[in-house]
């Protein structure tokens, strides 16, 4: 009984390195995979910011007024508030 010691694993191949795998260069490809991540979500970002539209104005001011695109045509109490 007990967890503790050496546990006994057969040579296994698998495309993701096997058991316990360590890859030399993880720093890396986590700095690319988080670079790939950020460029794509600054991406959907900027696609959501122009498709922005409120039909009702909303009733308290909300942040991404600010950078939303039709934010002005929307919510006529916001143009009179930024004068």
């Amino acid at each position: 009984m007990g967890g503790g010691g050496w546990f006994y694993v057969p040579k296994v191949w698998s495309p993701a390195g096997g058991w316990w795998n360590i890859p030399a260069n993880w720093k890396g490809n986590t700095a690319m995979a988080g670079l790939a991540v950020g460029v794509m979500l600054m991406g959907l970002i900027k696609i959501s910011s122009d498709r922005e539209r409120r039909p009702i104005p909303p009733i308290r001011h909300i942040p991404s007024q600010y950078w939303c695109k039709h934010a002005a045509e929307d919510d006529p109490s916001l143009v009179l508030a930024k004068k």
